[in-house]
């Protein structure tokens, strides 16, 4: 099986889902990775990565939400069509 542009856009697209479906309370909050956890950073200094890796996470969620679901409707019916 070799790896094909379209396995690409469907592993991408796997990978978003996933994001956008953890749940804060559930996940995120055990692990210690809440938008309700204290933040330690200063006015001017340089984000950690467990910081940069939650913006990401939040920004994930926020602005890729509509666009995902059409995307996957999309996917889904080229699947359906195409087998």
């Amino acid at each position: 099986m070799a790896i094909t542009l379209w396995n690409l856009f469907e592993a991408s697209l796997l990978c978003l889902n996933a994001v956008c479906v953890l749940h804060e309370e559930r996940f995120l909050v055990k692990i210690g990775w809440s938008s309700k956890s204290p933040n330690v950073q200063g006015f001017g200094e340089h984000p950690t990565v467990k910081g940069q890796i939650l913006n990401l996470v939040y920004s994930i969620r926020t602005v890729a939400r509509i666009p995902l679901i059409l995307v996957n409707i999309v996917t889904i019916l080229i699947k359906l069509v195409l087998g």
